[in-house]
Parts: C-alpha cells; structure tokens; sequence
C-alpha cells in the first residue's frame, strides 16, 4: 500500500478511526514530518479514552498560520518559533520527538543506503550545478558504486515546510554558497527542480521519476521503499540515517539553549551521528479561547510522553527523554492557562 494513501493531507486522523459521535474532538494542524507518529498516537489514544484526535498533515507553515489565527487547538511545527515570535503570538512551544531528513534517490541499479554523499555535493545538487550522476564529484565519494550517465531531476517541497527548514539550515551550515544563495527558510528560491506538497508528495513523485533526488523524514523512505543515501557527517564518517544515528545526534541536545526547547540538531558532533536529524514541535496559546480543549489537548501530548514510545520506535522516530518532557510539563503547568 503506498504510504500516501495511509496519511492523507487533509483530516488524516479522522480517516484513521471512527470515533463516537459523543466523543470529544481537539483539532491539529501543520508539520507533515510527525504525521505517521501523531495518527498511531491518535489511534490508540482513542481506543483508550474515545477522544478523537483530528490532526491535518498540511506543512508547517500552515500549522503556525492556523494556530495564530486560531483555527485549531493546536499546531504543529518543525522549524521552531523564535523567542520573540512566541512571546509576541502569546504561544507556548515544545518537542514531541526527534526525527532524521534524508535524501531520497530513484536511480536505475542503486540500493538503498549503496550512494554516498556530502553536504557540499547535496548541495551542489540541489543548486542545480552538479546535472548528472555519474559526475565527478559523486564517482569520487563512491568508487565502488557504477553511477549511469543519467540526467538528475530535483524534488523538492512546494509548501512551507519545516522538513525544508531542517534541510536547508543543514546545507547553509555546510556549504557557503549555499548559505550566500538560498540560506534557511520553510521556503527558499529554489533554482531547480519539482515542487510537491508535503513529505507525501515528494515521496510519491521521486518514485515515479526515474534519476530524480528528494529529502523526507526517514519514515517516508522507509514506508515507501525508496532508497536513501549515506551521508558524510561532521566527523568526517559516513553513517546510515536509521535510529542510532539519530540518537547519537540528538545525544548531547542542550534543550535550555533556546526559546521554546527551539534546538536545531543539523551538523552535529559525533561519530555515529546522522547530520540532518531534527527535532519536531507543537504550538499552543498561553491564553487559549478554549481552554478545556487545550487541556484535552495536553492530556494527549502528556500520554504521548509517558505511553507512546513504543509506537514512535516503531515508525524510526526519537522518543524524548524523561528529563526533557518533565521540564515540558512544568512549562505547561506555569505557563498555559486552562483553568
């Protein structure tokens, strides 16, 4: 089954389970990298409790806009606010788990995990000045591997999108021409390349188009059977995007260093880390208009800490540590008025 069709853009918690017309609905919206995760959460949590989570993968950037205009109770969000955006939108931020951005790749004869590449060559790639696969500059990261002589066609995101922001903070800390062209953004003048919406849409269209190139959240490869690249890390080592790569890079995570838990975990130290690992986030208002709602809402997120590892495990995600999600509920205690 494609992966697409079990993640829906719109309303894809809904088509997830029948909950009971009595039940108690909360609405979410935004980032379409956590979207597996918060619909196996979803099912479960209602299995349990009847309240029905209704949670539409639409891209980050439309996670921030609804929750500002406060169409919904929560949003989603994998580039996070900065400290004066939260303070200003009255917003409360935190992480739900920890995921990896990966290249994703349809060339003839390749396996997944068989190429190899850098940041620099990423990013040339993406910039549209490296054109074939065979050229030199991939050859030499992979002598071992026989690269056909074919075309490259770029896909890329359409929407604003957070794993577009994970992807391009990556590239502008590893390529200086990156960083003086595009620099980081949930949007970016790309020069080349196919626009498609969400983490759904890129997926589906590198599968269809033979030589073609696209970066996801791991789950989307993984779910698809795509192959994925390697790729060289800080340390000079070249790892495999898989779940100890993306713990070794979210190791040493100081969560205190930013607003909102607001931690960008690209380019980490590490042997073993995976460069483009990235944390997700959720959006609520301080001074909700609805506040039972948002209390549902953190009853959610608070079962998701304490009961919905496994499930993350199981879709390659992060759960975050104990430490961490007891200092998220006491920002949740001070700061979040739903009472």
């Amino acid at each position: 089954m494609k992966f697409s069709n079990l993640y829906a853009v719109a309303g894809l918690a809904a088509a997830a389970f029948v909950a009971p017309a009595s039940a108690q609905t909360i609405t979410g919206a935004g980032a379409s990298f956590p979207a597996p995760v918060y619909v196996k959460w979803a099912e479960v949590y209602n299995k349990e409790t009847g309240v029905q989570i209704n949670y539409q993968s639409s891209g980050s950037g439309n996670g921030i806009k609804a929750i500002k205009g406060n169409t919904v109770i929560f949003g989603a969000t994998d580039a996070p606010l900065s400290g004066e955006d939260l303070e200003a939108s009255g917003l409360v931020q935190f992480p739900t788990v920890i995921g990896g951005v990966v290249p994703i790749i349809n060339v003839e004869g390749i396996k997944p995990g068989e190429l190899s590449l850098d940041g620099d060559t990423l990013a040339k790639i993406f910039l549209g000045e490296i054109k074939q696969w065979d050229d030199a500059a991939i050859a030499a990261l992979n002598p071992d591997v026989k690269l056909p002589s074919t075309a490259i066609a770029v896909v890329r995101r359409a929407d604003s999108s957070g794993t577009t922001f994970a992807f391009t903070s990556y590239l502008t800390r590893v390529s200086a021409d990156w960083k003086d062209r595009l620099g980081v953004g949930t949007t970016v003048q790309w020069p080349v390349g196919l626009g498609a919406p969400g983490n759904d849409g890129v997926a589906n269209n590198v599968a269809k188009i033979g030589g073609s190139i696209g970066y996801v959240e791991y789950i989307y490869a993984k779910k698809n059977n795509l192959s994925y690249t390697r790729l060289k890390n800080k340390a000079g080592k070249v790892v495999r995007p898989e779940t100890a790569s993306f713990q070794a890079a979210a190791a040493n995570a100081d969560w205190k260093s930013a607003p909102g838990f607001g931690v960008i975990l690209v380019d980490e130290d590490g042997d073993a880390s995976w460069p483009i690992t990235a944390a997700t986030f959720v959006l609520v208002h301080k001074a909700p208009k609805d506040k039972a709602q948002t209390a549902a809402a953190l009853k959610f997120f608070d079962w998701a800490y304490s009961n919905g590892a496994p499930y993350a495990e199981e879709l390659a995600y992060i759960p975050l540590p104990e430490s961490l999600t007891n200092e998220i509920r006491a920002v949740w205690a001070a700061e979040v008025k739903t009472n």
